[in-house]
């Protein structure tokens, strides 16, 4: 249970992140890249990511896009989990994250940064907001062609 202080916390967190991201923008050179847009509400991203020579390390991942406050921050703080992470580690992570937003898991300690965009899963028609960007980066993870 949250309490008042860490929900102004959350809040706070996730206008700062959709306000002034800090990976927004695109990896240079793009080994990876997917753009999902969100049907329902306009929401759009893409991520970009740069693998390391053995392609097996995500090395840097940006995103770009444009949405709700919600969505800009899951991309931002998605991209900042995911950065420095094999593949497969990215995969579990991604799998993880789907399974908390779902109700399935509850959110692993290692991954607290996480917590403020967890509080939507609340709330079935934000849930689609917060997850688009780590669908769009476990589809330009799994279309890779390695």
């Amino acid at each position: 249970m949250t309490t008042l202080k860490e929900r102004r916390l959350y809040q706070q967190t996730i206008l700062e992140r959709s306000r002034k991201p800090r990976h927004f923008g695109q990896t240079d050179p793009i080994d990876l890249s997917q753009r999902l847009v969100n049907p329902y509400c306009d929401d759009s991203v893409e991520i970009t990511v740069s693998l390391n020579q053995q392609c097996d390390l995500l090395e840097d991942l940006k995103f770009q896009g444009s949405g709700c406050a919600l969505c800009l921050a899951a991309a931002d703080l998605a991209v900042e989990t995911i950065k420095g992470k094999t593949i497969d580690e990215a995969k579990q992570i991604i799998e993880h994250f789907e399974r908390v937003m779902l109700g399935e898991a509850q959110l692993h300690p290692a991954y607290r940064r996480l917590k403020a965009i967890e509080g939507a899963k609340r709330y079935p028609t934000k849930i689609k907001c917060v997850t688009l960007a780590w669908q769009a980066l476990k589809a330009a993870i799994d279309d890779r062609s390695l």
